[in-house]
């Protein structure tokens, strides 16, 4: 399962409609874990509820300068601790892959990521219980993103 992430989070507005629809999208990563392999894509601004989910995936990837992850963002930490904070410090690519170790990858743009999620999922095992594919064997050194089988 790739998901690709770019939310605010949910809207004050939408109460406990949202919460529920959180739990449920929470409930199907608890359900999936160990025998689907999930990966999630940080494209831009995750916050509040949206980043629970991909923090519970297997993989987390995100692009510099673009993707953040936080529960609440550098307005709210001001307001409530008096301490200021940039975006990129509170969760961003960087912060993430080489200090917290929330994320595994950070690229330098949208495009890297996608490529490399292709490529990455190459390597994947199989979800449990799927046969495995059968046919002739692949040509070792094609490129695959010329290839035209894609």
């Amino acid at each position: 399962m790739i998901g690709l992430n770019d939310s605010g989070g949910a809207r004050i507005q939408e109460g406990v409609a949202s919460l529920a629809g959180y739990a449920e999208v929470f409930q199907r990563n608890v359900l999936a874990s160990g025998v689907i392999p999930q990966i999630s894509v940080i494209m831009g601004p995750c916050a509040g509820g949206a980043v629970y989910s991909p923090a519970m995936t297997d993989f987390i990837f995100m692009v510099k300068d673009s993707s953040y992850m936080f529960v609440t963002g550098p307005d709210v930490v001001k307001t409530v601790t008096n301490e200021v904070v940039t975006q990129e410090e509170l969760g961003g690519a960087v912060t993430h892959t080489t200090k917290s170790g929330v994320a595994d990858v950070a690229f330098e743009n949208d495009i890297e990521a996608l490529l490399a999620t292709r490529d990455f999922f190459d390597f994947l095992p199989l979800p449990t219980g799927t046969r495995c594919p059968s046919g002739p064997p692949a040509i070792l050194g094609t490129d695959r993103r010329t290839a035209s089988t894609r």
